[in-house]
């Protein structure tokens, strides 16, 4: 996404003109099946390891399945939930090669229902339900295989995060049972997107700092360009912050601790303030501004519209 135009003294000032979604995509069917070759076991370490840059993880609950198995429908769960387990084991060892713990690994893991538009009666919360209650114990089981792979375990989230997603409505037409009528203006979800993997990180790594002590080397994999984020969001707010981001330290133990302040204060901003910012930003023509606070305000909405549950450990 690139933020063009806008007021010139601010878009001199932004400290930086794009947003990119990198999206790393692995084929389902390769938790279910074994390799067919040494080359395809090798693409899939190497597919596998690209995903190893996010710092978001969606995990994909097919809408449709869950459909076809109503009222069992923990066989399904079970068994996309087992499979997945099984597949990160057996590229374990190939993923950690001669690491004893991989630094640079998603740290927040998404439970996402695709096709959600097939439940036009269910916000988050029941899909969140039915996910515990029916498979609590291998949410569990792949909770404690990933952390099993990753420095500072304790740092990682899975099965506490819960988002819907569609890319359209789809309904039967008038015209016969065979014919399909799509609405792709009726989106759930998607929208929530780029909000989740911009600024979701920089939550949860404050969050994660206030109860436990991060190494470094992990902060730095945790929610990439943290510091600048919360600098553009709290900017407007806290007069100089950007300055503070420009003067901290890139490495040592000060490092850290030293951006905590910045970050805090961008997360913890009150809905009023973040409405405020926003509006001025817009006012001001500063873009970048009023991109990123948006972005804030449409997981807090995200949350209220019963579309997202976001982890409050």
């Amino acid at each position: 996404m690139k933020l063009k135009g806008g007021d010139y003294a601010a878009a001199k000032k932004r400290p930086f003109d794009a947003l990119r979604l990198a999206w790393h995509d692995y084929p389902g069917d390769w938790f279910e099946e074994s390799p067919s070759s040494e080359e395809e076991a090798k693409r899939r370490v190497d597919t596998f390891r690209s995903l190893l840059r996010s710092d978001v993880a969606l995990l994909l609950v097919d809408g449709q399945k869950l459909l076809d198995y109503k009222g069992e429908e923990e066989r399904y769960l079970k068994s996309l939930l087992t499979n997945f387990r099984q597949g990160v084991l057996r590229l374990k060892e190939d993923l950690l090669a001669d690491e004893d713990r991989l630094v640079e690994f998603p740290r927040i893991w998404i439970v996402a229902l695709s096709k959600a538009d097939l439940f036009p009666d269910w916000d988050v919360y029941p899909f969140r339900d039915l996910v515990i209650g029916k498979a609590n114990e291998h949410v569990e089981d792949l909770r404690a295989t990933l952390k099993d792979l990753v420095n500072s375990p304790d740092a990682l989230s899975m099965g506490e995060d819960f988002l819907l997603l569609s890319s359209a409505r789809f309904e039967l037409s008038s015209a016969g049972a065979e014919s399909v009528e799509i609405d792709v203006t009726q989106r759930v979800g998607l929208d929530l997107i780029l909000p989740v993997a911009s600024l979701l990180p920089l939550e949860r790594r404050v969050q994660w700092n206030e109860r436990m002590e991060i190494p470094r080397k992990v902060l730095e994999t945790l929610a990439d360009g943290a510091e600048t984020l919360a600098a553009v969001l709290a900017g407007a707010q806290f007069r100089g912050v950007d300055k503070l981001v420009a003067k901290l330290p890139k490495v040592g133990p000060l490092a850290g601790k030293a951006a905590i302040p910045v970050l805090i204060a961008a997360v913890k901003m009150a809905d009023s303030q973040l409405r405020q910012i926003n509006a001025k930003a817009r006012e001001d023509h500063d873009y970048l501004t009023a991109t990123l606070t948006q972005f804030k305000l449409d997981l807090d909405q995200g949350v209220t519209d019963r579309l997202l549950i976001r982890s409050r450990k």
